[in-house]
């Protein structure tokens, strides 16, 4: 006997929230803002305290910061917290006082010269590259014509990559049903986003020419990771083997310690070895990954 086909989905005039519908994250998604409990954030001892997860947009600002540090900018030393967003952490009071959105990454800029003494927070990962560019004097073009190219492709992954995680990723990888429509729609989108960055690379080392900037820390944890079929076990589907310009960049950023450092922080997924949970001295990367505190009971 033949399955019937699924009923078509007729909106209702007004929607309404229906709770525990939409999938794994069904426990955190709502559709209003706001803390859900009290909970203070905690702060370490340097300038800079980073509140996060080691998401693509997790990565874009550990990889900044210790690329940072890298070039000896003592300033940039940070406290690098856990935020579990699987468990509603983002909802707790204290995040929310720093992010509204209640999205990772939110930053704290606590250094004397901030604000009068005052704590700055950042909040959306575009912006704290932005500011911790402009802070610092690195990563970011002072000549216009090269500054204009790397804010706009920092801003052209702001708006393409929920394309990428939130259509694509979610319908392909985490909606409690394979919806058709929406995975090649997303899959189309994402297909054209990595032949822009393809034809792009064939031209240029990095993003913006011959100089690594915020605009290639911003889209590698993404796109870099896409190609190298690191997203949505994806990798096949999405043919990303032919973007063989994306490879090369992606490869390229790789091989720089200070990238591979940066993503390591707040990761929670993945070898042992690759994960730090949280990053408070330049020393947790040698011994407080998470294969080195298992081995020390």
């Amino acid at each position: 006997m033949a399955e019937s086909a699924p009923t078509p989905y007729t909106p209702p005039k007004v929607w309404t929230w229906k709770q525990g519908h939409g999938g794994q994250f069904a426990n955190i998604n709502r559709p209003i803002a706001g803390a859900t409990h009290e909970a203070e954030l905690p702060v370490g001892r340097h300038p800079l305290q980073l509140y996060s997860l080691g998401t693509p947009n997790g990565a874009k600002v550990t990889v900044m910061l210790e690329e940072l540090l890298a070039l000896g900018h003592a300033g940039a030393e940070y406290d690098a917290w856990l935020i579990r967003i699987n468990e509603g952490a983002q909802f707790g009071s204290g995040f929310v006082a720093v992010n509204p959105n209640s999205k990772i990454p939110a930053l704290l800029d606590r250094s004397p010269e901030a604000q009068g003494g005052q704590p700055i927070r950042v909040f959306e990962s575009g912006a704290i590259l932005m500011y911790l560019a402009e802070k610092f004097g690195a990563f970011l073009p002072t000549e216009p014509a090269q500054r204009a190219e790397c804010l706009s492709w920092l801003f052209w992954q702001m708006g393409s990559a929920p394309f990428l995680g939130g259509g694509f990723g979610h319908f392909y990888a985490y909606a409690p049903e394979k919806i058709e429509y929406a995975i090649d729609r997303y899959a189309m989108e994402v297909k054209r986003q990595m032949d822009v960055l393809d034809r792009l690379l064939a031209e240029r080392r990095y993003l913006t020419g011959d100089d690594y900037t915020i605009a290639d820390m911003a889209v590698w944890p993404w796109y870099g990771a896409l190609a190298k079929g690191q997203l949505y076990e994806a990798g096949e589907f999405l043919q990303v083997h032919t973007y063989t310009n994306v490879l090369r960049w992606a490869d390229e950023i790789a091989q720089r310690p200070a990238a591979r450092r940066g993503r390591m922080v707040n990761r929670v997924w993945g070898d042992p070895a690759t994960q730090l949970h949280e990053r408070h001295d330049a020393t947790d990367f040698e011994t407080k990954t998470q294969d080195k505190l298992a081995a020390g009971g």
